[in-house]
């Protein structure tokens, strides 16, 4: 089986690149171990962040680096048997974290995120799931008022430097918007451009399902078998390509090490679990409960309720502490219903110490190029991440942002 390009990984990023590559005309193959979004795309918040800017930084207040030291959190928990390999990772991200840092990284980051709404509607359009996709936002709230004027600081600093459009809730404003939540909260931010999925994995099947519509071939194989110029194993036999693209998240990092690549990814985990909605109590924007951590959003299953991040190694066995810690938490805020999973779902999301994603070719293989990195948006930044791939590996020459802050050899 030969083909013009393989594309390892067959979450949102990589069937993203694959139906970039396709639509110019190039024959793809699309080689997961899974279905299509069966992976870190399956469990996500289902938000496509227009607002996300600003990639989540490390902390480094000494009072809040005790506290996390205690393991205890509701927002970051670990694994202490893998703290000795993250050291690394963990260090460039604490250093990256730095305010001037952050924001240098920022504008490099913002103009990906600046894309996302618009790349994902097209290819929403394009394949017929536009949907799964709902224009309401989604809402940061806030238990006490020092935090809600901290983050009105924050959203008012996003709007200027880059365009994020918001709206400041107070109580009553807040209430209007989400009636059903408790009436302690002291107010939100509602920010109007994010667009919410009703289910993250049905999208990334119509996307995949479009690129096989083009003429794609989606195969089952074992990404861990590629071979220069290029070869992996599938169920189907042999596939061949002129060209391959690694764009397996987290599983990335071992074969860029095996050809000779050290990249120190790290590894944020999270968990999710759904309930049922009460027919009486909707909710209608996806909402972030900040000071406690985690998101509950209304999904085509029930409420998801998402963690925040945990630090492990990749495929450690799941330790869904965080979820148990939070959901009694969330029931305060918002009346869920009983479980509807029989068990709670864990991804792993893949990221870089400067927290920016890895776009680009690789510099000592030719024709061997790496998409992957992308922490926390990797669901937001999957079409914009595909369109500049297809660009860059086809010669155009405009490219929809500039690669040069995402290339492999920053390393």
């Amino acid at each position: 089986m030969k083909f013009d390009i393989i594309v390892l990984g067959a979450g949102m990023v990589g069937v993203s690149i694959a139906v970039h590559l396709q639509k110019r005309g190039y024959a793809v193959a699309l080689v997961d171990r899974k279905q299509p979004g069966n992976e870190t795309s399956f469990g996500n918040a289902g938000l496509i962040q227009r607002e996300g800017v600003y990639p989540y930084a490390f902390p480094r207040e000494v009072g809040k680096l005790l506290g996390y030291a205690r393991n205890r959190a509701l927002d970051v928990r670990f694994h202490s048997a893998a703290m000795p390999k993250l050291a690394p990772f963990l260090f460039r991200y604490w250093r990256n974290s730095h305010p001037a840092r952050h924001a240098t990284i920022a504008r490099s980051y913002a103009s990906l995120i600046m894309q996302c709404v618009t790349e994902h509607q097209t290819l929403a359009e394009a394949a017929g799931a536009t949907g799964l996709m709902r224009p309401t936002g989604w809402i940061k709230v806030f238990r006490t008022a020092a935090k809600r004027d901290q983050e009105f600081k924050a959203a008012e600093l996003g709007h200027k430097e880059f365009g994020v459009n918001y709206e400041a809730l107070d109580a009553a404003r807040l209430h209007e918007l989400e009636p059903n939540l408790a009436d302690t909260l002291a107010g939100g931010v509602w920010y109007t451009q994010t667009q919410s999925v009703a289910d993250p994995n049905a999208l990334v099947t119509a996307y995949a399902c479009y690129f096989k519509d083009l003429g794609g071939r989606f195969l089952l194989g074992d990404a861990s078998t590629l071979q220069g110029q290029w070869r992996v194993d599938t169920e189907e036999g042999m596939a061949e390509g002129r060209s391959a693209v690694v764009a397996l998240g987290p599983w990335s990092e071992p074969i860029a090490l095996r050809l000779g690549y050290r990249l120190s990814l790290g590894i944020k985990r999270g968990y999710h679990m759904h309930y049922r909605q009460p027919a009486d109590s909707p909710l209608f924007h996806p909402v972030l409960d900040v000071e406690s951590g985690y998101l509950i959003a209304p999904m085509n299953r029930g409420i998801r309720l998402t963690t925040g991040a945990e630090l492990a190694l990749l495929d450690q066995p799941k330790t869904p502490n965080q979820l148990a810690a939070v959901e009694p938490i969330a029931r305060e805020l918002y009346p869920l219903g009983e479980r509807v999973d029989v068990e709670p779902w864990m991804g792993q999301r893949p990221c870089t110490g400067d927290m920016l994603p890895i776009i680009g070719p690789a510099p000592r293989h030719r024709d061997l190029w790496f998409a992957f990195g992308h922490g926390h948006h990797g669901f937001t930044l999957g079409p914009v991440t595909g369109r500049l791939i297809s660009e860059m590996l086809t010669g155009s020459t405009r490219l929809v942002v500039d690669p040069t802050p995402f290339r492999v050899d920053r390393f």
